[in-house]
């Protein structure tokens, strides 16, 4: 799996590259939507950034992700163990409040997106939310040596009619944050298990 690969070869420059982001207006909108104390899955937590600032605000978090690399570098920055496992590999039942599925679920194809999706809404509680998103556009394949799936509004509101337990809560456009990459676009979403 060359995207796998590249996390791993390439882990600690991207940790370097995403740790002191400043992330919060986005991860706020998150957590305003869930109750005190909530079960959260970081799923793809990459350099555990997020899942470090949801631990901090006195959150339950669980955090994931498919390169071991990262798993060790996001697990030394949290202070909990991160598990190393495959979106394909999410088993979970009624287990979160919330799922942050930032800049991750991205790398899959657009028919394992739809599987992973399900397994999503399953590990959900009732009334659950997802956090995730894609960079804006209409591209799909390898870039850069990572395979990615870029979404539109348009394009993201057919995928998710074929996955009718979630309903878009809201959907909205924003510039990436890192250092110098101001024009490249992304498409965030709030979905709600239905």
């Amino acid at each position: 799996m060359p995207t796998l690969t590249y996390y791993n070869e390439n882990a600690r420059s991207f940790v370097e590259g995403t740790i002191g982001v400043d992330f919060t207006t986005t991860q706020n909108r998150f957590l305003d939507k869930l109750p005190i104390h909530a079960s959260i899955l970081d799923f793809g937590c990459g350099s555990g950034r997020d899942a470090r600032y949801f631990l901090e605000k006195g959150y339950q978090v669980t955090a994931i992700d498919g390169s071991e690399g990262l798993c060790r570098l996001a697990s030394e920055y949290t202070g909990i163990p991160v598990k190393n496992m495959l979106f394909q590999e999410l088993e979970d039942i009624d287990c979160y409040d919330g799922i942050w599925a930032c800049s991750s679920i991205l790398h899959l194809p657009l028919r394992e997106l739809k599987a992973v999706f399900w397994k999503m809404a399953d590990a959900l509680k009732k009334n659950g939310i997802v956090y995730t998103s894609f960079k804006y556009g209409t591209f799909s394949g390898e870039r850069n040596g990572r395979y990615f799936t870029d979404m539109t509004g348009d394009t993201f509101a057919e995928l998710i009619k074929e996955i009718p337990v979630f309903a878009i809560e809201e959907m909205w456009i924003t510039g990436d944050v890192r250092q110098g990459r101001g024009d490249e676009k992304w498409l965030n979403l709030i979905l709600r298990k239905k």
